[in-house]
């Protein structure tokens, strides 16, 4: 967990004698239904539309951009398949567009006759 999201944690109130971060409606229970609580978030937060599942794809295709590996990703994310974990990282268009053009500038580099005397 990185360091940041362990301090925001550390920083939410407590349910005396429960062990849990976000605990459920039951005594010694977890929340087991995130909807109605980030229904609430999003829309304080001016997120309207943004599901928790967009959270999810969005922190993969960053990892994807950073150059994280997809088992590596797939690991962060909690994915037992490497297929499952594609289906969440997409890169962005631009990333596409300048990964497109470094490539075909290497290919051209390769095959363009030297104009070396």
């Amino acid at each position: 967990m990185p360091p940041a999201a362990a301090e925001v944690l550390r920083g939410l109130s407590r349910t005396r004698n429960n062990p849990w971060v976000f605990p459920g409606r039951k005594w010694g229970a977890h929340l087991s239904n995130l909807n109605d609580s980030w229904d609430r978030i999003r829309k304080r937060a001016g997120l309207d539309g943004v599901r928790l599942l967009d959270l999810r794809h969005t922190y993969a295709s960053r990892a994807l951009a950073l150059g994280e590996s997809l088992p590596m990703i797939g690991d962060l994310l909690g994915h037992s398949q490497v297929a499952t974990t594609a289906r969440y990282a997409h890169l962005d268009r631009d990333a596409i567009r300048d990964a497109a053009v470094k490539v075909g500038e290497d290919i051209g580099a390769k095959v363009r006759p030297s104009h070396d005397p």
